[in-house]
């Protein structure tokens, strides 16, 4: 949250505080540039003079993953009480537990880290991009390209790439809350303020990191990266993300092994006093055994399993900001889509000038021309409203380019989304001046008198053919200036422009395909309702329930809750309004995913558990995504969700089997110790066992995963854990103490080969019950594991089988085993197995648990903003002198200094 500290901060000494106070001619002489931009030269060395336009780095921090892995404290108090083993005579122990948690550490590293590195590259394929006049020609170059002295033009929506001196506006208004809290827009205009004017009066600049609410406009960057006030405030963030609700899960599940670790350790601690054994081994055995319980490489795990899938997700076109989103895009339920793109192609064309009151279509099209704001590279179209963009590159435009020439634009009153509408007032060369409206039929037309009826049969039969319709309207102008909305009215309507979007030839199989996922699609839109009902029934969706935003304005949050539920199309909805039916949809349950790309889808995207936007997408809305589709393509999403339920599925499998089993291993360490007058296990032996057991299933995000899993969303559930630990955990017990009476009463073995048994038996049983606890079919039959999870378990219990016929045997304080133990181990692991199997058809008919509370909305930040400006890479120290200059008395640290 910004501080009134911040709101109210005199900026006069910074680069912007300091040209906010000089005249725009002014400002481009110190900054050696002019209104036409930089030359392309000019920029590439003032980059690498100034460094990119970075508040951060995005790269893998070898430290910070290392400090993940030794954060445990029981892990601290491991190595503590292996030091003071070490210092009363216990040293070859306590090597042997070092060098354990040693290999322990580094290989959880070795993954976390590499999935880190994942992450990295998937965030520098995430692109941002501003529009920028370079040698008098507009064009698109990274964000993080621009220098000083760059001129930059803002669009509605846009995210203000860097501090700007503004050089012109139009109806510009900027939404400054990520700077200084407040909630409305501030008008910004060309004048200067001032000297030592509070950064939330600096109506002259534009500020890195505000986004354009309204208007358009033009300005020099005069600060980019930490010399800006947002840099500023980003540099002193910490790095620490929010949580999202598979972090909450973790966590939830990582307290709930804390109470139960605590409990038993405790125990097994006193229980080992009382009976007279030596406090150190008591103390060790304890500790470890708690270790034991705690499943160290489950971030490794979850790092190795997300960071796989984003690869596979990458290769499918679909990005992640964070890897934990993968798990979030699995659990979604209920997907609000925008129709443009998604559902149709995405290419619009004009196809015709319907004309109204005797006009004809030429002149229709000329209206239509002239009221745009519309930006050209080498004569096309760039960087404006989808429609413009289609109605200047169409063929027709080609017979009004003379007549257009005669009429010269005097102001201009942007869209916005309140309105819908946009209007100019354009003059000839009589001086004759005229307004000119252009936007949603519905609002143009209540601006119109004397609306003929056949215009508006014509405009019903076009939205029933599925068309997208612009209608366009006009008056004669008081005065050449900009008009107001006090202006929109009183209009003569000229006729429409009918654009054509048709429905995806993929669409209605992706559709069928998230519905195959158990995905609910609604459609929610700013078209039409009755076009896009056509799109849906064109795709296949024939029981389709419509509200339009005005309906939605008279219904209070009860009605409109249980309205959702039957309704498919929102159509011709408002930003807060798309909000408001997202946030109602989530407090029924489940979780919901919004994919937008335009500026009014923002609020919607932040409301949602899973934003989701395209790469094409407004600034705005890639900022307010966690995924981006390089293709707007629902089958594209599609594979983005079945990913996330695989990568959710492997994960469970680890938890399940791990809490399980070691469960199972504290109880019986418990029981053992009633009866037994030696340890056992040692230390470094029930270490040595968690490092095999664990290594094994790092293999478990390569397994397969069952089709239901992949069909149905799934949740953490802490209380399905909880019973599943409680019923499997004893079943192993079980299967322990019947190798303790084999050991004790058959082979008569004493403590190091009881030891030795048990270590064996443990890490064979706890190894391979993942191949019945990995399904809920029967295993191998009707569900086989992938070959290297096959092939490491198999590894590993081969591995545990013959340590003890090792050198190492002797350190590690192990004994040969008797042949006849071998035959026993396999009949007990058979079994275990077929016990397990039995339990499990038991265990998964009874009743499923409660939906999980929802959690609060606000997962985002001004960190999430900062991530707008960073690069991969560690961002180079700018150097400390200006941009060329020829006046010596002005060399100082910046050029605007």
């Amino acid at each position: 949250m910004v501080t009134a500290t911040t709101t109210e901060r005199v900026v006069a000494g910074s680069p912007v505080g300091e040209a906010a106070a000089r005249p725009v001619e002014e400002v481009l002489l110190r900054l050696e540039t002019s209104a036409a931009g930089l030359s392309a030269p000019e920029a590439e060395a003032r980059l690498r003079r100034w460094g990119p336009n970075a508040v951060r780095s995005h790269r893998a921090r070898g430290w910070l993953v290392l400090w993940h892995q030794l954060r445990s404290p029981l892990l601290g108090l491991l190595l503590a009480a292996a030091l003071v083993s070490f210092f009363v005579g216990e040293r070859s122990d306590a090597v042997i537990i070092g060098v354990i948690v040693t290999l322990s550490v580094g290989l959880g590293f070795a993954n976390e880290y590499r999935a880190e590195k994942t992450a990295e590259s998937l965030h520098a394929r995430i692109r941002h991009q501003a529009l920028v006049r370079r040698g008098a020609r507009a064009q698109e170059v990274e964000v993080t390209d621009l220098v000083p002295g760059d001129v930059v033009e803002l669009r509605l929506g846009d995210i203000v790439p860097a501090d700007l001196r503004l050089l012109s506006v139009t109806g510009l208004e900027c939404s400054e809350s990520v700077l200084t809290g407040e909630s409305l827009p501030v008008a910004k205009d060309t004048a200067p303020v001032a000297a030592g004017t509070p950064l939330a009066e600096l109506t002259g600049c534009a500020l890195m990191g505000t986004v354009v609410h309204a208007g358009s406009g033009r300005g020099v960057v005069v600060a980019t990266g930490a010399r800006t006030e947002f840099g500023a405030i980003a540099a002193g963030l910490a790095e620490h993300q929010l949580e999202t609700e598979f972090q909450a899960g973790l966590r939830r599940f990582s307290m709930l092994l804390v109470y139960v670790a605590g409990a038993l350790t405790t125990a097994i601690f006193v229980v080992n006093v009382a009976l007279h054994k030596p406090l150190i081994d008591a103390l060790l055995f304890s500790l470890a055994i708690a270790v034991g319980i705690t499943p160290q490489l489950l971030p490794a795990v979850v790092s190795t399993s997300l960071a796989a899938g984003s690869r596979r997700m990458s290769r499918r076109k679909v990005l992640v900001k964070r890897l934990v989103c993968i798990e979030d895009l699995g659990d979604v339920d209920v997907l609000f889509t925008d129709k443009t793109g998604t559902l149709t192609q995405g290419r619009i064309d004009f196809m015709r000038c319907v004309p109204i009151g005797g006009l004809s279509p030429d002149e229709v099209l000329r209206w239509g021309l002239l009221c745009t704001q519309t930006t050209f590279d080498e004569g096309r179209a760039v960087g404006g409203n989808p429609l413009d963009d289609a109605l200047w590159n169409s063929p027709a435009v080609a017979s009004q380019r003379a007549a257009l020439r005669e009429w010269t634009t005097t102001g201009v009153l942007p869209f916005d989304h309140e309105r819908r509408m946009a209007s100019v007032v354009v003059t000839n060369p009589s001086g004759v001046a005229r307004l000119i409206v252009k936007g949603a039929p519905e609002t143009v037309l209540e601006r119109c008198v004397g609306v003929p009826e056949d215009a508006r049969h014509a405009l019903d039969a076009e939205f029933a053919a599925g068309n997208r319709v612009v209608a366009v309207a006009t008056r004669a102008a008081a005065t050449p200036a900009a008009p107001t909305p006090q202006d929109e009215r009183d209009l003569s309507l000229a006729g429409l422009l009918v654009f054509l979007d048709p429905p995806k030839p993929d669409a209605a199989a992706a559709l069928r395909r998230l519905a195959e996922l158990d995905v609910t699609v609604k459609v929610v839109t700013g078209d039409n309702p009755a076009v896009a009902v056509k799109v849906c029934h064109d795709l296949g969706l024939t029981d389709v329930g419509t509200l339009t935003g005005v309906e939605l304005d008279v219904m209070d949050d009860a009605r409109l809750t249980s309205a959702i539920a039957h309704t498919t199309v929102f159509a011709r909805v408002s930003p807060e309004q798309k909000a408001r039916i997202v946030r109602l949809q989530r407090q029924t349950g489940g979780d919901v995913a919004f994919m937008g790309d335009g500026v009014n889808d923002a609020l919607a995207l932040h409301a949602a558990d899973v934003g989701i936007s395209v790469d094409t997408a407004t600034d705005v809305a890639k900022d307010a995504a966690d995924v981006i589709l390089l293709e707007k393509d629902l089958d594209v999403l599609a594979d983005g969700v079945a990913e996330g339920r695989r990568i959710f599925a492997n994960t469970i499998k680890y938890v399940l089997m791990g809490t399980s089993s070691n469960f199972g291993n504290m109880f019986s360490a418990a029981g053992a110790s009633l009866f037994l007058s030696f340890l056992p296990m040692l230390p470094s032996q029930i270490l040595l066992n968690n490092l095999l057991y664990d290594t094994s299933q790092l293999a478990i995000p390569t397994d397969n995963v069952d089709e239901e899993q992949v069909r149905r969303p799934a949740h953490w559930d802490i209380a399905f854990i909880r019973r599943f630990m409680l019923c499997f955990g004893p079943v192993s017990s079980l299967f322990d103490f019947a190798t303790f009476a084999i050991m004790l009463w058959v082979f008569h073995s004493g403590a190091a080969q009881f030891r030795t048994g048990w270590f064996v038996e443990s890490l064979a049983t706890q190894t391979l019950v993942i191949f019945a606890i990995r399904t809920r079919r029967s295993p191998f039959w009707r569900s086989r594991p992938s070959v290297p999870l096959t092939v490491t378990a198999l590894g590993i219990v081969a591995l545990g089988a013959v340590l003890p016929a090792t050198p190492l045997a002797h350190v590690l304080g192990f004994r040969l085993l008797p042949s006849g133990f071998f035959a026993a181990l396999a009949v007990l692991v058979v079994a275990y197995l077929v016990l397990v199997e039995i339990a499990k058809r038991f265990f998964y008919r009874l009743p499923p648990t409660q939906e999980r509370p929802r959690p609060a909305v606000g997962r985002r930040h001004l960190r999430r903003r900062a991530a707008h400006f960073s690069t991969p890479a560690r961002l180079p120290k700018p150097r400390a002198h200006r941009v060329t200059s020829t006046r010596p008395a002005e060399k100082t640290a910046h050029p605007m200094r």
